[in-house]
C-alpha cells in the first residue's frame, strides 16, 4: 500500500481525535480538527452504533496513523510483539516508540513524526556514529543519536538549539541541546507511551 499523501487533518477527523500529525499547528486555533471535528465525507455526521470489530479496526487504524506505519509492516510489528515475552500490546507500542523517526521526534529534533521521517530520510542523523537514513531502524537502550556535523551548519538546526532546550521530553531519553545529541537511557514503559491509545483493542483485532 502506498503512503498516504492527502491532507492529514482528514485522518484526525476520521478517528475523532487529534493525532498531532501537523506538529505545532495542532496546538493552535488554526488546527483543522478544531474548526471541523466531524468525520470526512458527506455522511460524516451520521451517528450509528459501532460493532466490536469496528471499534477494534478504528483503534488499529489510529495507532497506525499516529506512528505513520502502513498495514503490512504494522502487522509484522504485531507478530514480533506477540512472539516476545510480556504483554503483547505493550510490546507493540514499545517497538513503534523505538523507531528512529519516533525517537528523533521524542527528542525534540522535529515538531512532528512526518518531519522527523523526512529529516532521517535526508541523512541528517547518525546512530552510534553511523549515518542512518532509514526511519524504521530500531533504536536500543544506550544508543546515541546525533545530528551530523555537516547538518548542524544548516539554518534549521542552528535555530533548533534554543527550541530543544525548553521542549518537554519523555524520561527515557536525554538530550544535550548545545551539542544536538540525544541518548536513549532506557526502553519506554507503558506510562511513558501515549496513554490515549488502547493497544489491547489492536491485539483483539489481530487475534480474531
Amino acid at each position: 500500500m502506498a503512503r498516504y499523501r492527502g491532507p492529514v487533518s482528514r485522518l484526525c477527523r476520521r478517528e475523532g481525535m487529534k493525532l498531532y500529525l501537523k506538529g505545532s499547528k495542532c496546538y493552535t486555533k488554526k488546527c483543522p480538527f478544531e474548526r471541523r471535528g466531524t468525520p470526512p465525507g458527506q455522511h460524516g455526521i451520521r451517528r450509528r452504533k459501532m460493532s466490536n470489530y469496528g471499534i477494534q479496526l478504528r483503534e488499529k487504524q489510529k495507532v497506525r496513523r499516529v506512528y505513520m506505519v502502513n498495514e503490512r509492516p504494522f502487522k509484522r510489528y504485531y507478530e514480533t510483539a506477540a512472539s516476545r515475552p510480556g504483554v503483547t500490546g505493550e510490546n507493540l507500542l514499545r517497538l513503534l516508540e523505538t523507531r528512529l523517526d519516533n525517537v528523533v521526534y521524542r527528542m525534540g529534533f522535529a515538531s512532528s513524526r512526518a518531519q522527523a521521517r523526512q529529516l532521517v530520510g535526508h541523512g541528517h542523523f547518525e546512530v552510534n556514529g553511523v549515518r542512518t537514513n532509514i526511519p524504521s531502524v530500531r533504536v536500543r537502550e544506550g544508543d546515541k543519536i546525533e545530528v551530523r556535523a555537516t547538518s548542524r551548519k544548516t539554518e534549521y538546526f542552528k535555530q533548533l538549539k534554543d527550541v530543544i532546550g525548553g521542549a518537554q521530553k519523555p524520561d527515557w531519553v536525554a538530550v544535550d541541546a548545545d551539542k544536538l545529541v540525544g541518548t536513549v537511557t532506557a526502553l519506554p514503559t507503558r506510562d511513558q507511551m501515549p496513554l490515549e491509545l488502547n493497544e489491547q483493542l489492536v491485539v483483539e483485532y489481530y487475534s480474531r
